[in-house]
């Protein structure tokens, strides 16, 4: 079953570069590999408004996942994560592009190799697209698009706090802090599992309230709901998917078959 990389890295934005938390890069328990899943996009009422598709698999060295969801009124969204795992998980090249009714526009790409970044952000199709472009310089616990990998390899019970950049459209970091909030036993048949949900809160410099004046609004808190046992894996996210977005709620789906 595949992870489904962590969501909101999109168009959130924090203080000034420094104001981070130094943390340490997480230590690799569970080493990704190759993973294929299909996803289904619903409202919190149930509503099915997108469907797609996370690809994962080795590419030179390092882990390549690919996030591609279709909207039923034909927008996009499509997030590239690439990190290496050698002891600690590294974010090593980072891409997304969201486009259509659903979303401000906004395409995002920043690398460790070449220390560059380059956002374009369009909040309306009447308004007046932002751009940026420079050097970025990425911390070493930095984790953008990785926070179900993240969950899947601290210690059950535990959680752990990071950092993620954010555009406005210069970059900005931010700390990413994930907390345990409790399990539960679930039955599928008679098969029983147990799902353990996870609280992601973004603060800046561990000050959530100083977010809010800086991007209008407090940053809500994001749900991710995992399998737990030897072998980890995603079950539902649930969250907006940009800031001021609504509330979508993100799960794995099967491939219709003919009779």
């Amino acid at each position: 079953m595949p992870q489904l990389k962590g969501l909101l890295h999109v168009v959130l934005a924090g203080w000034l570069w420094a104001a981070g938390v130094a943390a340490e890069p997480q230590r690799v328990r569970l080493p990704e590999g190759n993973a294929h899943g299909f996803l289904i996009v619903r409202t919190l009422a149930g509503e099915a408004i997108a469907y797609g598709e996370l690809v994962q698999k080795p590419t030179r060295g390092l882990i390549t996942s690919r996030l591609l969801l279709h909207f039923n009124d034909g927008s996009l969204y499509d997030e590239t994560v690439a990190f290496s795992q050698k002891d600690v998980f590294r974010l090593e090249r980072y891409q997304l592009a969201q486009r259509g009714p659903s979303f401000p526009q906004a395409t995002i790409a920043f690398d460790r190799k070449s220390g560059q970044y380059r956002v374009r952000q369009q909040d309306t199709k009447d308004s007046e697209a932002k751009t940026a472009r420079g050097p970025l310089e990425l911390p070493p616990d930095l984790y953008n698009g990785m926070a179900t990998t993240l969950m899947k390899n601290v210690p059950r019970g535990t959680g752990a706090t990071v950092q993620m950049v954010a555009f406005t459209p210069e970059p900005r970091l931010l700390t990413m802090a994930l907390t345990p909030q409790g399990e539960e036993t679930v039955r599928l048949g008679k098969v029983t599992t147990t799902v353990a949900r996870y609280l992601v809160k973004l603060e800046l410099g561990g000050l959530t309230g100083l977010i809010a004046p800086v991007l209008g609004k407090q940053p809500p808190d994001l749900s991710y709901w995992l399998v737990m046992g030897d072998v980890p894996a995603f079950v539902r996210f649930e969250g907006p998917m940009f800031l001021h977005g609504p509330v979508w709620r993100l799960e794995l789906t099967t491939v219709p078959l003919s009779k």
